[in-house]
């Protein structure tokens, strides 16, 4: 891995939710962040100004994970970054988080949802790593987030939970064909967590939070801070012999 003062780890969808959490996590143990945004410039700017009260660096550019067409120019962006803030022609950690959430029935879950769910989750993440290979240290990492929901199955996710078990075998063969640059590739499956994900069911629906607690060995649902720590804990140098693994950060759901 190229040396500098610290470790740079890109995050895709790093300006809220999960993905802000594991930035501000990271930048908590001494890693710069490169994060993106798809909409909200001023919320990935306040991200920025939190990392850079760490003491860390921080940069965010705009991407919709959705469209593929526009990933050469983001590479090419992040590396004019590289060079402008770091001074430098790579960075060490890619972590493919952007997502969103469609709840439909498998008998009602439309061709457009499941396009759009293919487009973000899984064809996005395949060609962005693709695009970001030439940019990624060679010792670094890549973290795929992925669900409980491709473990356990309920009512209304199949077409999403279909893209995170592919993200789920795309991760063991990233770590196959990357070994050789001594790149290790993990995923991590966050269970119920409390976001405005998917509307903020699981936050503000008392009922389906008090289900879900009750179906959890912890006996609550996650919160944010729950998987930020789990996901900077992997990228940290101790951590570097596991790979190709999946692992999942639910509490104990449904065991």
């Amino acid at each position: 891995m190229t040396t500098s003062q610290h470790p740079i780890a890109l995050i895709t969808g790093g300006s809220r939710g999960l993905g802000r959490n594991a930035a501000l996590h990271l930048a908590r143990s001494g890693v710069d962040v490169i994060l993106t945004y798809r909409s909200r410039a001023e919320e990935a700017q306040a991200v920025v100004a939190e990392i850079e009260a760490m003491g860390a660096k921080a940069v965010a550019l705009p991407l919709d994970v959705g469209r593929s067409q526009d990933f050469p120019a983001f590479a090419q962006a992040v590396r004019e970054q590289l060079r402008s803030h770091w001074g430098r022609e790579d960075f060490d950690h890619l972590v493919n988080n952007a997502g969103i959430g469609v709840h439909a029935a498998f008998a009602e879950t439309s061709e457009a949802q499941f396009d759009e769910l293919v487009n973000v989750h899984l064809k996005g993440p395949f060609f962005l790593t693709q695009a970001l290979l030439p940019l990624l240290a060679d010792g670094g990492r890549i973290l795929n987030i992925s669900s409980g929901l491709a473990r356990f199955a309920l009512p209304g996710y199949a077409a999403y939970a279909t893209m995170k078990g592919g993200i789920e075998v795309l991760t063991r063969y990233l770590a196959k064909e990357l070994g050789a640059r001594g790149i290790a590739v993990n995923t991590v499956a966050p269970g119920a967590i409390e976001t405005d994900f998917g509307g903020g069911a699981v936050r503000d629906n008392a009922a389906l939070n008090g289900l879900i607690a009750s179906q959890t060995a912890l006996g609550r649902v996650g919160l944010p801070d729950d998987i930020g720590g789990v996901i900077a804990s992997l990228l940290q140098p101790q951590n570097g012999w596991i790979n190709a693994q999946r692992i999942e950060a639910s509490g104990g759901m449904f065991l």
